[in-house]
């Protein structure tokens, strides 16, 4: 279900807070919106309603679960027919360490996040899942060498 109002200073205040900070009490995040705790709780049903709250989830770090790199891989496919692109996606879509998966304007068809523990671990990864997959022509990667901005989300404007 879509948004059909448009969103208020207030409910703006309150995604940007659980945006910010997803385990925070209804009454703190009241307090922070200048609510009391049942208004400001039936406001986020309403957006978890409309569909403006998408879910929850925690947020691990990868290097403590022994996830050691973070690769992109640019794929290019000899087909961009709709049954070929699907393909593709049900099958990145069986794969963990692929953790995002954008399909592009341009020469190339899709760009993924790929979590690896280590090198070999990676290459493994892609010579036998990647590589493999249906209809690739080709995948051009590049390994992470530092991660400097990491945001979760989008932007809530103040407007």
């Amino acid at each position: 279900m879509a948004l059909t109002a448009p969103l208020d200073p207030i409910d703006r205040i309150i995604l940007a807070e659980l945006q910010d900070e997803g385990r925070i009490t209804n009454v703190e995040l009241a307090r922070r919106a200048g609510l009391t705790a049942p208004p400001c709780l039936r406001r986020v049903r309403a957006l978890e309603e409309n569909g403006v709250i998408d879910g929850y989830h925690a947020r691990l770090n990868a290097a403590s679960l022994g996830y050691g790199i973070m690769v992109f891989a640019l794929v290019s496919l000899k087909s961009q027919a709709e049954d070929d692109l699907r393909a593709f996606e049900t099958h990145v879509a069986s794969l963990p360490d692929v953790r995002e998966c954008h399909m592009l304007n341009g020469e190339i068809d899709f760009i993924l996040k790929i979590v690896a523990h280590d090198l070999q671990s990676f290459q493994a990864f892609l010579t036998s899942k990647l590589t493999t997959a249906p209809n690739v022509a080709s995948v051009k990667t590049s390994l992470t060498i530092r991660t400097s901005k990491d945001l979760p989300g989008v932007p809530v404007d103040n407007e």
